[in-house]
């Protein structure tokens, strides 16, 4: 597809100025990059200062003479010093940060020619860090008097790899990137902050497709959705974001979903259907669980991929579109490919660039910034301001970063956990008898049987301690426990019964909370400068949804 030129220069009132007659005897760079019979400006990015606004109006009707098919769009700039390099570089980025680019349909090159030494070493930063997606115009006089009276022109193609020390000025913004794809949240697993900062690397240098593996709810397509708008705050997208999870895509209309059809192609088909891949047109498109689109679907996905070309169903007659796709999938795809399931050149097709995301079990140091995260939003969806007090917080993070939360659906679970306390919460208020309902709740939603009993791991054989069928065998006191805990007391480890069993019992028999604690931490607590027995106690009991209230019938 030929692309639009587009020029983006300075005026310079010394070599660009002159109102008489004399100004054709000079040359002046900006009119004659537009004199060049090979270099055809279909529009110029005219800056200017506002003392310069005269001398602009007759430049752009000198221009419209020699070029008339050149548009020139003046753009003034807060500038006062043009040689101050903090104000002449704020305001090229500013310029750069609102500009819309669109470089699939239209060609940047940045002239340098004019302007102070300052001004030219700020287009030169900035071009190279890709806020100006282009290549550096140079123009020059001509060598002699009888020359050309346009002059010389020359581009110069950056090679960034040459510039790693330049690079390291814009460490800030791509941090802002990098927090822009966590959604603002400040996580603290390595794995996964290591991974964001790939990512946004390829975000914004790759336009081939990424692929997204990990279990469900761990965040891909949240991730996709993040991508696309850095992306396309960068310029580097101007098409939609289009996503579809695939396990909705079956039968016959799998095809027409995806590669459109036109009127009459099928019983049903009254009217032309654009389709996803034409509607993700210079955009993004997203194909979760990629894994489940059929054969046929998936080799004319990966004809478009190679040709930006397909037939939508009902024609002979090829469609273009030119998106660049991102791929989710919880499945295996290479056991995928070798069961006949999933195309071999498809997968190495989406495979260039497969970040793992973590399950949230997996990033337990990632919960309290994510909670906080997950009360904004629940805020938001319920019209609300929505708190933890203190003690419900910490009882909801200990059970929630406690190994006893297995997270089966990732953020799903966590976000919707979030979203039932602040639902139910009094006044905006999340207590601590709403936390220990939710973990109730959770943990037995989380039961791996139907009779919510835990399995043993395929492949365990029953020791001198197990059951035939290699459960654990019961206690004495198991009965007496089951009646306390709102699980079945077959999930936990014969240890902990024992451990919480003894627990309960001393609460029981103590005539307050702290009362117990002291019992309880008798040793560690003359190891403390600082004791908390309350807080320990209640932290523990938060882990297997209990509450003090609950053993003690509130006294």
């Amino acid at each position: 597809m030929h692309r639009r030129l587009v020029v983006l220069g300075f005026y310079g009132s010394v070599l660009d100025g002159g109102a008489s007659d004399k100004r054709w005897d000079k040359w002046r760079p900006t009119v004659a990059l537009c004199q060049h019979e090979d270099l055809v400006v279909h529009r110029l990015e005219l800056l200017h200062t506002r003392t310069a606004l005269k001398g602009v109006q007759q430049l752009v009707r000198d221009i419209a003479l020699v070029s008339p098919e050149t548009q020139v769009r003046p753009h003034c700039v807060n500038l006062a010093d043009a040689w101050d390099f903090e104000e002449v570089f704020a305001a090229l980025h500013e310029f750069a940060r609102g500009y819309r680019f669109v470089p699939e349909r239209e060609r940047y090159l940045i002239h340098i020619t004019t302007g102070s030494h300052v001004m030219q070493i700020c287009w030169f930063l900035l071009t190279e860090s890709r806020h100006f997606p282009g290549q550096l115009l140079q123009t020059s006089p001509p060598k002699r008097k009888d020359g050309d009276v346009a002059g010389d022109y020359r581009i110069i193609d950056l090679d960034l790899s040459k510039y790693d020390r330049l690079a390291r000025r814009f460490d800030e913004e791509r941090a802002e990137g990098i927090s822009f794809l966590k959604s603002g949240i400040a996580t603290r697993n390595a794995a996964f902050n290591e991974l964001i900062d790939r990512v946004e690397l390829v975000a914004l240098r790759s336009r081939e497709p990424v692929l997204l593996t990990g279990p469900p709810g761990a965040g891909k397509s949240h991730l996709a959705r993040q991508i696309y708008e850095l992306k396309k705050a960068r310029g580097l997208v101007d098409g939609p974001f289009v996503g579809v999870n695939c396990a909705t895509l079956r039968g016959d209309g799998a095809m027409s979903a995806l590669f459109g059809h036109v009127r009459g192609a099928f019983t049903g088909a009254a009217k032309d259907r654009k389709g996803l891949l034409r509607s993700a047109d210079r955009g993004l498109l997203f194909l979760d669980e990629i894994g489940e689109l059929g054969l046929e679907e998936q080799a004319m996905l990966l004809g478009c991929l190679e040709t930006k070309r397909f037939l939508p169903v009902g024609t002979d007659t090829e469609v273009t579109s030119d998106f660049q796709l991102i791929a989710g999938t919880n499945r295996d795809l290479s056991a995928a490919v070798r069961a006949g399931r999933f195309r071999e050149d498809l997968l190495a097709r989406i495979n260039l660039w497969t970040f793992a995301l973590p399950a949230l079990r997996d990033r337990p140091e990632d919960i309290e910034p994510n909670l906080t995260y997950e009360l904004e939003r629940a805020s938001r969806r319920l019209g609300r301001q929505v708190t933890f007090n203190a003690e419900a917080r910490e009882l909801f993070l200990a059970f929630a970063t406690s190994p006893g939360a297995s997270w089966p659906g990732n953020f799903r679970d966590f976000g919707a956990a979030v979203l039932r306390m602040a639902t139910l919460s009094a006044g905006g208020r999340i207590d601590e008898d709403t936390v220990a309902a939710e973990v109730r709740r959770l943990r037995a939603s989380w039961s791996d049987a139907p009779d919510g009993s835990a399995q043993p791991d395929d492949g365990d054989e029953p020791d001198d301690g197990d059951a035939p069928d290699g459960s654990a065998r019961p206690d004495d006191g198991d009965e007496l426990l089951q009646a306390d805990v709102p699980f079945d007391v077959g999930e936990l480890d014969l240890f902990d019964r024992v451990q919480l069993r003894e627990v309960i019992r001393i609460c029981r028999s103590s005539r307050s909370l702290s009362e117990a604690g002291r019992t309880l931490f008798a040793v560690s607590r003359t190891k403390k400068t600082s004791v908390n027995d309350a807080d320990r106690l209640k932290k523990y009991l938060a882990r297997f949804g209990l509450s003090w209230a609950e053993l003690t019938g509130a006294r």
